[in-house]
Protein backbone atom coordinates (compact mmCIF):
# COMPACT_ATOMS: atom_id res chain seq x y z
CA UNK A 1 0.00 0.00 0.00
CA UNK A 2 2.84 2.65 0.48
CA UNK A 3 3.98 1.81 -2.99
CA UNK A 4 0.10 2.95 -4.33
CA UNK A 5 -1.78 5.71 -4.35
CA UNK A 6 -4.50 6.26 -1.73
CA UNK A 7 -8.10 6.74 -3.52
CA UNK A 8 -10.82 8.07 -1.81
CA UNK A 9 -14.50 7.97 -3.26
CA UNK A 10 -17.74 9.87 -2.49
CA UNK A 11 -20.60 8.75 -3.78
CA UNK A 12 -24.26 7.83 -2.44
CA UNK A 13 -24.85 4.88 -4.28
CA UNK A 14 -23.24 1.71 -1.99
CA UNK A 15 -23.57 -0.64 -5.35
CA UNK A 16 -21.54 1.87 -7.45
CA UNK A 17 -18.99 2.39 -4.33
CA UNK A 18 -18.63 -1.34 -4.47
CA UNK A 19 -17.91 -1.73 -8.02
CA UNK A 20 -15.96 1.05 -8.46
CA UNK A 21 -13.62 0.18 -5.41
CA UNK A 22 -13.44 -3.04 -7.28
CA UNK A 23 -11.91 -1.82 -10.23
CA UNK A 24 -9.66 0.66 -8.91
CA UNK A 25 -8.28 -2.18 -6.54
CA UNK A 26 -7.48 -4.15 -9.91
CA UNK A 27 -4.79 -1.38 -10.92
CA UNK A 28 -1.42 -1.73 -9.65
CA UNK A 29 -0.76 1.40 -8.41
CA UNK A 30 -3.73 2.16 -7.39
CA UNK A 31 -5.97 1.42 -3.83
CA UNK A 32 -8.99 2.71 -2.50
CA UNK A 33 -8.89 3.89 1.31
CA UNK A 34 -12.29 4.96 2.02
CA UNK A 35 -15.76 6.31 1.09
CA UNK A 36 -18.23 8.21 2.22
CA UNK A 37 -21.80 8.60 1.07
CA UNK A 38 -22.08 12.17 2.15
CA UNK A 39 -20.79 15.86 2.83
CA UNK A 40 -20.28 15.30 5.87
CA UNK A 41 -19.01 11.78 6.32
CA UNK A 42 -16.15 12.41 3.25
CA UNK A 43 -14.88 15.36 5.31
CA UNK A 44 -14.54 13.57 8.35
CA UNK A 45 -12.48 11.15 6.57
CA UNK A 46 -10.33 12.81 4.66
CA UNK A 47 -9.28 14.69 7.77
CA UNK A 48 -7.93 11.30 8.86
CA UNK A 49 -6.97 9.35 5.45
CA UNK A 50 -5.67 12.25 3.70
CA UNK A 51 -5.67 10.49 0.63
CA UNK A 52 -4.36 11.41 -2.51
CA UNK A 53 -6.90 11.88 -4.52
CA UNK A 54 -10.32 11.86 -4.17
CA UNK A 55 -13.36 11.19 -6.78
CA UNK A 56 -16.65 12.68 -6.24
CA UNK A 57 -20.11 12.63 -7.50
CA UNK A 58 -22.50 15.78 -7.82
CA UNK A 59 -25.87 14.30 -7.02
CA UNK A 60 -25.29 13.96 -3.04
CA UNK A 61 -27.96 13.17 -0.68
CA UNK A 62 -27.62 16.69 0.86
CA UNK A 63 -25.17 18.74 -0.16
CA UNK A 64 -24.14 17.95 -3.53
CA UNK A 65 -20.87 16.98 -4.46
CA UNK A 66 -19.82 21.16 -5.33
CA UNK A 67 -19.65 21.57 -1.58
CA UNK A 68 -17.50 18.76 -0.99
CA UNK A 69 -15.30 19.85 -3.63
CA UNK A 70 -15.01 23.86 -2.02
CA UNK A 71 -14.52 22.12 1.63
CA UNK A 72 -11.35 20.33 0.32
CA UNK A 73 -10.07 22.60 -1.58
CA UNK A 74 -10.64 25.33 0.75
CA UNK A 75 -8.97 23.01 3.99
CA UNK A 76 -7.10 20.22 1.68
CA UNK A 77 -5.46 22.53 -1.02
CA UNK A 78 -2.96 19.69 -2.33
CA UNK A 79 -5.54 16.91 -2.92
CA UNK A 80 -6.65 16.36 -6.12
CA UNK A 81 -10.00 16.14 -7.18
CA UNK A 82 -11.71 14.40 -9.84
CA UNK A 83 -15.68 14.26 -10.32
CA UNK A 84 -17.50 10.99 -11.60
CA UNK A 85 -21.27 11.90 -12.30
CA UNK A 86 -24.32 11.37 -13.98
CA UNK A 87 -25.13 14.88 -14.57
CA UNK A 88 -24.17 16.56 -18.29
CA UNK A 89 -20.90 17.28 -18.40
CA UNK A 90 -20.96 20.52 -20.89
CA UNK A 91 -23.62 21.53 -17.19
CA UNK A 92 -21.19 21.13 -14.47
CA UNK A 93 -17.38 20.48 -16.02
CA UNK A 94 -16.63 24.38 -16.17
CA UNK A 95 -18.43 25.05 -12.84
CA UNK A 96 -16.10 21.87 -11.25
CA UNK A 97 -13.10 23.22 -12.71
CA UNK A 98 -13.96 27.03 -11.26
CA UNK A 99 -14.11 25.20 -7.78
CA UNK A 100 -10.75 23.42 -7.61
CA UNK A 101 -11.50 20.13 -9.02
CA UNK A 102 -9.37 18.33 -11.91
CA UNK A 103 -11.39 17.01 -13.98
CA UNK A 104 -14.57 15.47 -14.99
CA UNK A 105 -16.18 12.37 -15.96
CA UNK A 106 -19.57 10.75 -16.56
CA UNK A 107 -20.88 7.43 -14.97
CA UNK A 108 -21.38 6.25 -18.68
CA UNK A 109 -17.81 7.00 -19.65
CA UNK A 110 -15.61 3.25 -19.48
CA UNK A 111 -13.29 2.10 -17.13
CA UNK A 112 -10.31 2.62 -19.13
CA UNK A 113 -11.49 5.82 -19.19
CA UNK A 114 -11.73 6.46 -15.40
CA UNK A 115 -8.77 5.16 -14.98
CA UNK A 116 -6.76 7.22 -17.26
CA UNK A 117 -8.69 10.13 -15.64
CA UNK A 118 -7.57 8.88 -12.08
CA UNK A 119 -4.10 8.97 -13.21
CA UNK A 120 -3.68 12.26 -15.34
CA UNK A 121 -5.48 14.14 -12.28
CA UNK A 122 -2.89 12.54 -9.85
CA UNK A 123 -0.16 13.64 -12.15
CA UNK A 124 -1.42 17.10 -11.43
CA UNK A 125 -3.03 17.57 -14.88
CA UNK A 126 -6.83 18.65 -16.50
CA UNK A 127 -8.97 15.93 -17.33
CA UNK A 128 -12.11 16.54 -19.67
CA UNK A 129 -13.61 14.08 -22.19
CA UNK A 130 -12.22 15.28 -26.10
CA UNK A 131 -15.19 17.31 -26.69
CA UNK A 132 -15.34 19.32 -23.83
CA UNK A 133 -11.71 19.75 -24.47
CA UNK A 134 -12.48 20.99 -27.46
CA UNK A 135 -14.83 23.47 -26.58
CA UNK A 136 -12.91 25.01 -24.16
CA UNK A 137 -10.12 25.36 -26.93
CA UNK A 138 -12.33 26.70 -29.66
CA UNK A 139 -14.19 29.52 -27.12
CA UNK A 140 -10.77 30.79 -25.95
CA UNK A 141 -9.43 31.29 -29.86
CA UNK A 142 -13.01 32.69 -30.35
CA UNK A 143 -12.86 35.19 -27.60
CA UNK A 144 -16.51 34.53 -27.11
CA UNK A 145 -18.60 32.20 -24.75
CA UNK A 146 -20.34 29.16 -26.67
CA UNK A 147 -24.29 29.10 -26.50
CA UNK A 148 -25.89 27.98 -23.80
CA UNK A 149 -27.38 25.10 -24.62
CA UNK A 150 -29.93 24.91 -21.47
CA UNK A 151 -31.35 27.66 -19.61
CA UNK A 152 -30.40 25.66 -16.60
CA UNK A 153 -27.00 27.07 -17.54
CA UNK A 154 -27.87 30.51 -16.31
CA UNK A 155 -28.10 29.54 -12.71
CA UNK A 156 -24.72 30.41 -10.33
CA UNK A 157 -23.41 27.39 -8.26
CA UNK A 158 -25.56 27.86 -4.81
CA UNK A 159 -28.83 28.53 -7.74
CA UNK A 160 -27.84 25.20 -9.19
CA UNK A 161 -27.85 23.43 -5.95
CA UNK A 162 -30.73 24.62 -4.68
CA UNK A 163 -32.78 23.79 -7.95
CA UNK A 164 -31.52 20.29 -7.45
CA UNK A 165 -32.53 20.22 -4.65
CA UNK A 166 -36.08 21.37 -5.25
CA UNK A 167 -36.28 18.83 -8.37
CA UNK A 168 -35.55 16.30 -5.52
CA UNK A 169 -38.83 17.25 -3.94
CA UNK A 170 -37.23 19.13 -0.76
CA UNK A 171 -38.54 21.77 1.06
CA UNK A 172 -37.40 25.44 1.50
CA UNK A 173 -37.24 24.61 4.98
CA UNK A 174 -34.82 21.31 4.85
CA UNK A 175 -33.06 23.27 1.89
CA UNK A 176 -32.26 25.59 4.48
CA UNK A 177 -30.76 23.29 7.32
CA UNK A 178 -28.87 20.95 4.81
CA UNK A 179 -27.23 24.04 3.36
CA UNK A 180 -26.72 25.90 6.57
CA UNK A 181 -28.61 28.65 4.88
CA UNK A 182 -31.37 30.93 6.58
CA UNK A 183 -35.51 30.26 5.23
CA UNK A 184 -35.63 33.83 3.69
CA UNK A 185 -31.85 33.01 1.82
CA UNK A 186 -33.17 30.19 -0.04
CA UNK A 187 -36.48 32.01 -0.74
CA UNK A 188 -34.21 34.91 -2.51
CA UNK A 189 -32.14 31.98 -4.58
CA UNK A 190 -36.20 30.57 -5.24
CA UNK A 191 -36.71 33.72 -6.62
CA UNK A 192 -33.74 34.69 -8.71
CA UNK A 193 -33.91 30.90 -10.52
CA UNK A 194 -37.57 31.99 -11.43
CA UNK A 195 -36.10 34.77 -12.91
CA UNK A 196 -33.31 33.48 -14.87
CA UNK A 197 -35.23 30.39 -16.25
CA UNK A 198 -37.97 32.71 -16.99
CA UNK A 199 -40.70 30.57 -14.60
CA UNK A 200 -43.90 32.82 -13.35
CA UNK A 201 -45.05 30.29 -9.99
CA UNK A 202 -43.98 28.37 -7.67
CA UNK A 203 -45.60 25.63 -8.75
CA UNK A 204 -44.27 25.78 -12.46
CA UNK A 205 -40.41 25.61 -10.85
CA UNK A 206 -41.30 22.88 -8.85
CA UNK A 207 -42.56 21.24 -11.65
CA UNK A 208 -39.35 22.02 -13.80
CA UNK A 209 -36.96 21.46 -11.20
CA UNK A 210 -38.23 17.66 -10.81
CA UNK A 211 -38.59 16.94 -14.47
CA UNK A 212 -34.94 18.34 -15.25
CA UNK A 213 -33.69 15.88 -12.07
CA UNK A 214 -35.52 13.31 -13.44
CA UNK A 215 -34.02 13.54 -16.99
CA UNK A 216 -30.52 14.47 -15.47
CA UNK A 217 -30.43 11.61 -13.36
CA UNK A 218 -31.98 8.72 -16.47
Amino acid sequence: MENKYRIFIVDDHPIFRYGLSQLINQEPGLIVCGEAENAFESMRAIEKLRPDLVIVDIGLEGPSGLEVIRDIVLKYKKIPILVLSMYEESLYAERVLRLGARGYIMKQGTYETVIEAIYQVLDRRIYLSKQMSENFVSRFVNGASAPLESPVNKLTDRELEVFRLIGKGIGTKEISQMLNLSVNTINTYRDRIKTKLNIKTYLELHQFAIRWDHIENK
